[in-house]
């Protein structure tokens, strides 16, 4: 087992570091280009909504880290914040549901993240942030 993690600003240019961060570290296990762009995909909508929700366009700060089991080729990745939390987890993860309709936002990043991952736990509470983990 390997660990990788790191600590992000709370900026959109983040997220693209983020992602090829991830995915660098997951090419230890020879995962397929379809592997590597779900994983890309899902590490990018959690750290978007990180940054959008979780911070609101505020300064803070964004951890990220992974985990990778080689011989059972499994992997693992928490994006976590300590934003203004959600108040109602499973309201959330709705396909369609946004805190920012204003900005025009789908409200697809969790039914994106549930589509390429094949487990996604969110831990969040009101003021405390959250946590998003997807293997």
């Amino acid at each position: 087992m390997e660990r990788f993690r790191m600590e992000l600003e709370s900026l959109s240019k983040n997220e693209e570091f983020a992602r090829v961060v991830v995915t660098v570290f997951m090419s230890r296990l020879d995962p397929t280009l379809e592997e590597l762009d779900d994983i890309k995909t899902a590490v990018s909508e959690a750290v978007t909504n990180a940054v959008i929700h979780g911070y609101r366009g505020q300064e803070g700060k964004i951890y990220l880290s992974a985990t990778a089991w080689e011989k059972e080729r499994l992997f693992s990745v928490t994006v976590r914040d300590e934003g203004v939390g959600i108040r109602d987890v499973e309201q959330a993860m709705e396909p369609m549901f946004t805190t920012c309709p204003e900005d025009g936002r789908s409200g697809m990043g969790f039914s994106f993240m549930e589509a390429f991952m094949d487990r996604v736990e969110v831990v969040s509470a009101p003021g405390k942030g959250t946590s998003v983990t997807m293997k």
